[in-house]
């Protein structure tokens, strides 16, 4: 569900096959005046924030009103849960108490909700779609949401339209991200890895099967339902997503995604088919057994260059032990060719994930896995200690400055050429 706006933006989609959602039609104007009835105390909630955004929710204390003649005292977190109130429709806030902010981008908001009948939790996503790039992410977003129903995608509830913004009403996370889970618990093993792997090849197959790309697929879009240690993985953020019709040429050319999860075929501009997917969930796979990336360089240049070679290794702790047959699962996503690459159909078929580890030794691998993660983190805050002091910094998160930039990928391609030429 997240909110970042520093990406190369796909096509606007084609159409729409399917709408589930209830929409609720614009006002002729979009005209916000007080309609702030509580004080909006917030609570503090266990929901990610989008796509490695900081949380912004905290509990706000129920102080005693001043006495007369005495300002106010200043309470940041009541002061910011009043401003986005401020911003939405009567009509979202007549049906949904606004909690917290628990995420933020260039272009748009989400919030916290509690519906004020049921008093279920719900995340609304708020888009000013009076810029172009949040009416392009919007639309794109909207295309996929309104057409999907599975278990491990993000649900799409309702939404709300004005003139100037798009209120998404959708299910909330509460349980973290994926490798923020595999932190905090005390063991993991490679079932765990499969279980996992299997229920978002689930989602992916599913949406593949509709026509639907993801294209930014990376752990932080990877989300727990809830905190329980029986919760299911939700696949989230549709930001880049494209859309396919029956018939429609299944081949995309926009430049997309996050750079350490990008598929080789993107790199170097070729046609691309949903296989990106399939690459990014092999990166997933990667860290997901040993807590580091098969790709890494701070150098995007020299980055690009490993992953067009696709050579990477399993040397280091955990790897001597983790079993053969996840070792070739890896191998087998981690293809440089799409065409000999497993499909989300495949993937589900290989042994590895059908027997759910078996035949591995189901050693703890938590402790290698965690040190690896923490220890990339450390590596990664103090690289942008200057820049970015007081920004969160998980191992597997980029950050808004590490997207795919443009002029890196021309200069990328310009070499590439001249190495094929020789």
């Amino acid at each position: 569900m997240g909110c970042r706006t520093s990406k190369v933006l796909p096509e606007p989609p084609a159409d729409v096959h399917l709408d589930l959602v209830k929409k609720v039609e614009p006002h002729q104007t979009d005209v916000y005046k007080n309609f702030i009835k509580s004080d909006g105390g917030g609570e503090k909630t266990g929901s990610p924030s989008p796509q490695g955004q900081s949380q912004a929710a905290a509990k706000v204390s129920q102080s005693p009103p001043p006495a007369s003649g005495q300002p106010e005292p200043a309470d940041p977190h009541r002061k910011k849960v009043a401003k986005y109130r401020a911003k939405f429709d009567p009509r979202v806030t007549a049906k949904y108490d606004i909690k917290a902010l628990i995420g933020r981008g260039s272009f748009s908001r989400v919030v916290r909700v509690e519906h004020r009948s049921t008093r279920q939790p719900y995340a609304i996503k708020m888009i000013e779609t009076r810029y172009r790039e949040g009416r392009e992410v919007c639309e794109s977003e909207l295309c996929v949401l309104r057409r999907v129903r599975h278990t491990n995608i993000i649900q799409l509830m309702e939404v709300f339209e004005t003139a100037e913004r798009v209120y998404m009403v959708m299910e909330l996370a509460t349980g973290g991200e994926l490798f923020d889970r595999i932190i905090a618990r005390g063991s993991f093993t490679e079932r765990d890895a499969t279980r996992v792997l299997q229920m978002v090849l689930d989602g992916v197959k599913y949406l593949h099967t509709l026509g639907i790309t993801h294209r930014d697929l990376k752990p932080e879009n990877l989300l727990y339902y809830h905190p329980g240690a029986d919760s299911k993985i939700m696949i989230t953020d549709f930001g880049l997503a494209s859309t396919r019709k029956k018939g429609d040429e299944c081949l995309m050319k926009t430049t997309c995604g996050t750079p350490e999860y990008i598929a080789p075929e993107i790199l170097v501009r070729k046609p691309y088919t949903n296989a990106v997917d399939m690459w990014a969930l092999g990166v997933i796979s990667y860290i997901l057994l040993s807590g580091t990336m098969p790709f890494e360089d701070d150098n995007r240049m020299r980055l690009y260059q490993q992953i067009l070679k696709g050579k990477y290794s399993f040397s280091g702790e955990p790897w001597p032990s983790v079993s053969n047959l996840a070792k070739d699962f890896i191998d087998r996503v981690l293809t440089v060719d799409p065409n000999e690459r497993l499909t989300a159909g495949q993937a589900l078929k290989h042994p590895w994930i059908v027997s759910m580890a078996a035949s591995s030794s189901m050693k703890n691998l938590q402790r290698s896995i965690s040190q690896n993660l923490r220890k990339r983190a450390s590596s990664r805050c103090h690289s942008t200690k200057s820049a970015q002091s007081t920004r969160s910094s998980r191992s597997t998160k980029s950050s808004k400055a590490r997207r795919v930039r443009e002029k890196e990928l021309r200069e990328l391609n310009r070499r590439y050429q001249q190495q094929c030429n020789v």
